[in-house]
């Protein structure tokens, strides 16, 4: 929630005010709420007794018109989920390097909260990085179009007009590629408390 509603602020600030008109600048999860991403697809894989369990919120939308410079605002725009969720990470991880060297001694309670700010830190990190993949719809792939030359047009149209099944394909056995770098940002974080 957090992840799209920073896109709508950033819009916003960038002179597009269609999530606010439209509510979506708020941290009500139910505006949030994507049929198929929050709901269909999670349960299907549950079902399925996949590996990979995944979904999504509902995008937040935004009108390219209203930036001043579309490219660039486009770009500005899809940072912001993932660096969002690289800031919650960070706070979190300050907490857990806050609490972590009197856990033992506070007793479980305090134990249960470190291990809920791992947690909170890894999904963030996770969240973060594999939004970076630039790939449609993921925010890697409108920071991609943003610095690419216009000569490269069709590299763009067919990753749009492919991205979902690359993206699928991509999770299932192109997912180990960023592994290294969501543990190793974990890590950083959060050692010498890690509980992962």
């Amino acid at each position: 929630m957090v992840h799209e509603i920073s896109h709508g602020i950033v819009a916003y600030k960038l002179g597009d005010d269609t999530a606010k008109a439209m509510g979506r600048l708020n941290f009500n999860p139910l505006k949030h709420l994507d049929p198929m991403g929050s709901f269909i697809l999670p349960v299907f894989l549950i079902l399925m007794n996949s590996p990979i369990l995944f979904g999504w919120a509902k995008p937040v939308p935004y009108n390219p018109n209203n930036l001043k410079d579309p490219k660039k605002g486009a770009a500005l725009i899809a940072l912001a989920g993932p660096m969002s969720n690289l800031v919650l990470a960070v706070i979190f991880s300050g907490l857990i390097q806050l609490l972590g060297p009197f856990a033992d001694t506070l007793g479980e309670a305090a134990v249960a909260l470190l291990q809920f700010f791992n947690i909170i830190v890894f999904i963030n990190i996770l969240l973060a990085v594999f939004n970076l993949v630039p790939i449609p719809p993921l925010d890697g792939s409108k920071l991609l179009f943003s610095v690419l030359p216009w000569r490269y047009i069709g590299i763009q149209q067919f990753l749009e007009r492919y991205g979902m099944f690359i993206l699928i394909i991509f999770i299932f056995f192109g997912f180990g590629l960023i592994i290294p770098a969501i543990w190793g940002l974990y890590h950083l974080l959060t050692a010498p408390f890690s509980i992962f």
